[in-house]
């Protein structure tokens, strides 16, 4: 059942917590890139192409995102769920449970993608910020609402100065009550 949801905006390093966290506690996961990336395989379309449906047809969107929330809904479901909508859903299905917020700046986020993926440090500001932009913009479309409002998070933490190792044992202390 689920404990906690994990969001964040893209190089927040949400997927690497959950990592952690599934590996701490023995738990099992659902993100939504997965989703999304099953749906464009079962249309057999690439990642970019299928962007741009979504892009274009909101309907894929929503369906993506009733895909997740039945994810959440589930009692025999994963224990955590990732997206950058998760804790919204999470929210307004009135789920008990932990929803988490990293906040990291622009820069340490397009500095962990470089150092991750490589390319320069301005360009990845421009490709995080022009992301970033898309995707509010289809989610006031969708949903009137911007990820990063703080309204349904229980906890968040900014972890611009923290390290993998210390952002986890953070997360673990609120996940045990300790924080």
């Amino acid at each position: 059942m689920l404990n906690i949801t994990v969001s964040g905006k893209a190089g927040s390093g949400t997927s690497t917590l959950v990592e952690g966290l599934c590996e701490r506690y023995d738990w099992r996961f659902m993100n939504g890139g997965i989703i999304f990336r099953k749906e464009a395989e079962m249309r057999h379309m690439d990642l970019a192409s299928f962007a741009e449906l979504c892009k274009h047809d909101l309907s894929v969107d929503k369906g993506l995102d009733e895909a997740l929330k039945a994810f959440i809904l589930d009692e025999e479901g994963p224990e955590v769920v990732e997206s950058r909508l998760a804790g919204w859903w999470s929210h307004q299905l009135e789920m008990r449970g932990i929803r988490l917020w990293l906040e990291v700046s622009l820069e340490e986020r397009a500095r962990r993608v470089v150092e991750r993926e490589g390319g320069a440090l301005a360009q990845r500001v421009q490709e995080i910020e022009a992301r970033e932009q898309l995707d509010l913009q289809r989610f006031k479309e969708l949903y009137d609402l911007d990820p990063a409002d703080p309204t349904p998070y229980t906890n968040i933490l900014n972890t611009d100065t923290m390290g993998i190792e210390e952002v986890l044992a953070a997360v673990c202390n609120i996940i045990d009550g300790d924080g």
